[in-house]
């Protein structure tokens, strides 16, 4: 007989509040905030408008933060996003965000991930475009068992890289005021004309990129100690560190490099350490160190946390059925991991999903916008459920949230329709696909 706790979990509950923190913090900062701000700055090409676009992308990623925090301290499960929709909209909304994270966003992040730790490993020892690939297959697969043998040594390994990468951010942002040899100049002219809303709409999706990770601690709400305190707290300190982190940078790039320079950096940290004298030539070395241990940290809390989406599916009968294993020794998810370990390999090794991933980073939106939606209608249909935490700001902050990221799709559609339409198209590919489902396992069922 299987031992479920009074939520219904079947995962032990390893996750403190700092590792709960660690595992948001090590998931959203990877690999975008080294590159991204070049292409911000290159699309509103002014400080002010910069500033104001990351300003807003952390107001938003943190409003999201507060209301996830009801949901997850209400019903700390397994899948979180997954678990959110499925309790307020039913199985078909919810299958459809299992089907976009199991058929590109997972693998797309895994591998991405991995592919630039493997090209930034190339700054210290030379590789080749296929040695890079391999490199990437063996970051997963040393994810990937480490995940297997347990949370609590994942775990482990995401607090050490966390506060690794966390530190190095701040140091480089913080040198390159107290040693760097910028100038607050360039931020002059700060503003002219008025707020183009379109611009500033297309520079929030890189940017929600970068921030992208701060409801991934929700997918481990099944492994959270006293998740009804922790989980909302751990939400809240993580985001806010994030936001805090990102705004440093920024200020300190711009410090460092004119604008005009910025957006034709591709690798924005590294050009930025070149001039701070302290670092010297080492800078480009640094640099490459830090991105490298970013990254790894992020394919670490990736892999503690997609996996838990299939997972979960799993668990409520919306995937095969075998994907719910519980290793009995380690107790992890254990062919939960395997299956994500798998899609990133296949991901590095062929390559065939990149054009796919690059438009494909807007379709996790929606399902963001649903599960902030869900506070509204569990408010209504499950007045029952326990709240200890309720939502800051509502119902203001929420519905903020869900404005900004209809805008932020409708000019998606506007600006690109047809990479914005072929994302939803691949959304809209697992309806079939779930009609496929109930009838194979009603067929199943039957026999």
């Amino acid at each position: 007989m299987e031992q479920r706790d009074a939520w219904g979990e079947r995962l032990p509950r390893h996750l403190g509040l700092w590792s709960a923190v660690a595992v948001l913090v090590g998931s959203t900062i990877g690999s975008g905030i080294f590159r991204v701000p070049a292409g911000v700055a290159a699309t509103l090409g002014q400080p002010g408008p910069v500033l104001l676009a990351w300003v807003a992308g952390g107001v938003l990623a943190l409003f999201g933060a507060l209301t996830y925090a009801e949901l997850a301290a209400a019903m700390p499960r397994s899948g979180g996003v997954f678990a959110f929709i499925l309790e307020a909209f039913g199985p078909l909304p919810a299958f459809l965000f299992g089907w976009s994270e199991l058929t590109v966003i997972r693998a797309s992040a895994l591998g991405a991930i991995a592919t630039i730790f493997a090209e930034y490993l190339g700054y210290f020892v030379p590789l080749t475009p296929a040695e890079v690939r391999w490199v990437a297959a063996g970051a997963l697969a040393v994810v990937g068992i480490l995940n297997y043998v347990g949370v609590s040594f994942a775990a482990v390994v995401m607090n050490l890289t966390t506060v690794g990468k966390f530190g190095a951010l701040a140091a480089l942002a913080l040198l390159a005021f107290v040693a760097g040899g910028g100038s607050a100049g360039h931020f002059t002219p700060a503003w002219s004309g008025g707020v183009n809303f379109s611009l500033l709409a297309t520079a929030l999706i890189p940017i929600m990129w970068t921030y992208d990770g701060w409801a991934d601690l929700a997918f481990m709400g099944g492994e959270v100690k006293d998740p009804q305190r922790n989980l909302p707290l751990a939400l809240i300190i993580g985001t806010t560190a994030i936001v805090a982190v990102y705004l440093l940078l920024n200020v300190a790039y711009i410090y460092l490099v004119p604008l005009h320079e910025m957006a034709g950096a591709k690798l924005i940290a590294s050009t930025a350490a070149e001039r701070i004298p302290v670092l010297g030539a080492r800078g480009a070395a640094v640099v490459a160190g830090i991105v490298m241990l970013s990254c790894f940290g992020g394919l670490n809390g990736s892999m503690m946390t997609g996996p838990r989406i299939f997972f979960a599916m799993a668990d409520r009968g919306l995937f095969f059925r075998t994907i719910a294993r519980v290793s009995p020794r380690f107790q992890s998810p254990s062919v939960a991991i395997l299956l994500a370990t798998a899609l990133g390999i296949g991901y590095v090794l062929f390559n065939d999903f990149q054009q796919l991933a690059d438009k494909f980073i807007l379709g996790i939106w929606p399902f963001y916008a649903l599960a902030v939606a869900a506070v509204f209608v569990l408010r209504r249909s499950r007045p029952d459920i326990e709240r200890p935490y309720r939502a800051w700001g509502y119902p203001v902050v929420p519905i903020v949230f869900l404005l900004a990221s209809i805008g932020m799709v409708a000019n998606a559609f506007v600006t690109d329709p047809r990479n914005t339409g072929i994302t939803f198209a691949i959304i809209g590919a697992g309806v079939p696909a779930y009609f496929g489902w109930r009838w194979w396992a009603g067929r199943t069922a039957a026999a």
